[in-house]
């Protein structure tokens, strides 16, 4: 009966209510005075007829004030007050139509007790009706559904575990909490436990997930759960913060797998608004690259900043489109009155971007435009100086020529003492705009900003060890003791807006990017957060194996961020600066020459020895050139390190 009743269209199950109301509610007028007047004969003081006028008067009060809208098997606790309310409106005209009709009074005192049961009568059926169909719907999908432990029993925990039961994929079985004066108490139907009770959880309950409802703790708090979590082997996910959540809301989707942010534990310094003004506000703004993964990120970064024009420069037309589509959603939605222009070009169209800048009025340029991918370029190496090199040095021109006041390059740790053509040719770049920035017939100010790898950026090894973990593995690491610095994209993006803000010109600012961290630790811990044990010789049972790949061609064991020791402070604690050695401009114009004559005959020789005369510390070995060219070594010859290749 209850399954029939439970598949049932809505417009029958609200039928069925307004039936159970009809009959409730003149047995709730009988039981009253039946306890006023101890008359518990039928009809008492009334004829049978006026009993059904009780539910002639409510029910459409209930409908008008929508007591047969609310899906019972989700109504809350606040529909109570709708109850109280529709009661007391149905028994006030019920009085007035008795005094209409000149029928005799009902005793004040039955009234009263009429009132309190029609209230508990139409509001108690509610209640115990989604009891019922709760518990019906959690027995038949129990066997289906996965056992999780929450941990947090506060606000954000106690709506997420209402969510979960109210869903078909998991079943929520304990709370734990840090605090000593929930453990122990019941919430929300849960028992809460201390977190040394978590393996013992884990084994009894066969606990696969655990789930972070702590929004409000530090990262560096949050890095001491996963840490404590990581030897049980359980998939570890996150809950955002209930500010990032619609009218403060959990729902089961909102959950997020553990970030790597979130195993970093680096707090993040708030950003200081006037540099993040300073060369944005109200201002004509241009970035270059604008659809690649910083320049992207740049651009939903400033035009919170409201500029008068911000200019989205960029040679892939869907990259374009897609950054474009996203901010006018954002400058729409949170009505900023930026206006957005989108422009298809390449960097090293020097013409074109005079043009663009001039029209437009650009006051200060990001210049993020490069090819980045280290083997790629590496086998590009003709096009990668062609767009790194020569497409900032366009640039640079252009933002001269069109009285641009500052220019800001983002750069990368792998232009110090690099060993790929990537890095060199984004070091020469930074020479470009050095040799630019000390020359005082210039007026536009030119600065760098170099820091290492940001999270989630396009060939970021994070989603890719993802895929590789859901796949079943192996996880592919190219070396076991290869490290990285790693930051995130919003931050780097909010630092280097507030490091071009301190620029007074010819400055290579570097991003303090924290500790390093070790990839094949990185790889292990993805592995364990993730519900999975790593498979190697002291557990060869395990099920996810990590396999060690080799150094990519012109890859580093380690990036460094400074070449020399001079480095100096700024008023932001996340950004250094750097003194660093570079070619006066009339020195630099000649190297330049020469590098473009070599570009354009294709002689790979020529350019990897310019690169080694002017890049401090470049080197290209011999294993990496044979890798990466397929030749013996005996069909290679130095020329002050470089590659003979045609």
């Amino acid at each position: 009966m209850l399954k029939f009743v439970t598949n049932l269209p809505r417009t029958a199950k609200s039928l069925v209510l307004v039936c159970m109301d009809a009959l409730l509610l003149p047995f709730a007028l009988w039981a009253a005075i039946g306890l006023r007047l101890d008359v518990w004969r039928f009809p008492q003081i009334y004829s049978w007829w006026v009993y059904p006028i009780v539910s002639i008067v409510a029910i459409p009060i209930f409908v008008r004030l929508g007591l047969y809208r609310a899906v019972i098997r989700y109504i809350e606790a606040r529909a109570m007050t709708m109850v109280v309310v529709a009661v007391t409106v149905a028994v006030c005209l019920f009085a007035a139509v008795l005094v209409f009709l000149t029928l005799p009074p009902v005793p004040r005192g039955a009234m009263l007790i009429y009132w309190m049961m029609a209230t508990l009568f139409i509001g108690g059926s509610r209640f115990l009706a989604r009891a019922v169909l709760q518990k019906t719907a959690s027995s038949n999908l129990k066997h289906d559904r996965q056992s999780v432990v929450i941990y947090g029993a506060g606000s954000s925990g106690r709506q997420l575990a209402v969510a979960l039961r109210a869903g078909r994929d998991f079943q929520p079985v304990a709370f734990v909490d840090d605090s000593t004066a929930l453990q122990g108490m019941q919430i929300v139907g849960l028992k809460t436990y201390a977190p040394d009770d978590l393996p013992r959880l884990v084994e009894r309950f066969a606990i696969r997930q655990v789930l972070l409802a702590i929004p409000s703790a530090g990262r560096s708090r949050r890095l001491q759960i996963i840490n404590q979590l990581e030897p049980l082997k359980v998939e570890v996910r996150v809950i955002p913060g209930m500010s990032d959540l619609v009218d403060g809301v959990v729902k089961a989707e909102d959950i997020r797998e553990v970030e790597i942010d979130d195993l970093l534990g680096r707090e993040i310094v708030p950003p200081q608004q006037d540099l993040l003004k300073a060369n944005i506000l109200g201002k004509h703004v241009m970035v270059t690259g604008a659809g690649g993964s910083i320049g992207s990120e740049l651009c939903r970064q400033i035009v919170l900043g409201r500029p008068a024009t911000l200019v989205l420069y960029e040679q892939s037309e869907f990259a374009l489109y897609s950054i474009e589509q996203e901010l006018e959603a954002i400058i729409t939605n949170k009505r900023l009155g930026v206006r957005l222009m989108s422009v298809l070009g390449s960097v090293r169209d020097e013409a074109r971007l005079c043009d663009v800048m001039m029209s437009c009025g650009i006051q200060t340029v990001y210049h993020a435009a490069a090819y980045k991918h280290v083997p790629i370029v590496e086998f590009n190496m003709t096009e990668g100086i062609l767009n790194n090199v020569f497409g900032t040095l366009a640039t640079a021109r252009a933002a001269i020529a069109s009285e641009v006041e500052i220019m800001v390059l983002i750069s990368t740790d792998k232009a110090v003492r690099p060993t790929n053509i990537m890095g060199a040719s984004k070091r020469f770049a930074e020479l470009v705009l050095q040799a630019y920035a000390n020359d005082p017939a210039v007026q536009t100010r030119f600065c760098m900003v170099r820091f290492g790898n940001v999270l989630g950026s396009s060939g970021s090894v994070v989603p890719l060890f993802r895929k590789q973990i859901l796949g079943g593995g192996p996880v592919t690491v190219t070396h076991p003791d290869i490290t990285r610095y790693f930051m995130t994209i919003p931050e780097a993006s909010q630092l280097v807006i507030q490091a071009g803000a301190m620029s007074q010109g010819g400055e290579v600012f570097v991003l303090n990017m924290g500790e390093p961290v070790k990839i094949s630790d990185l790889a292990r811990r993805m592995i364990h957060l993730s519900g999975f044990s790593v498979k190697d010789d002291v557990s060869p049972d395990g099920d996810i194996e990590i396999r060690f790949s080799g150094l990519r061609p012109g890859e580093k064991l380690y990036e460094e961020l400074l070449i020399g020791d001079d480095v100096a402070g700024t008023r932001h604690p996340k950004i250094m600066m750097a003194t660093e050695h570079f070619f006066a401009r009339d020195k630099l114009s000649l190297i330049i020459t020469r590098l473009f004559e070599a570009c354009e005959k294709n002689n790979h020789d020529e350019i990897v020895l310019i690169l080694h005369e002017c890049v401090s510390g470049f080197r290209m070995v011999n294993e990496i050139r044979d890798h990466l060219y397929g030749l013996n070594a005996s069909q290679l010859r130095s020329a002050g390190g470089a590659a003979t290749i045609h």
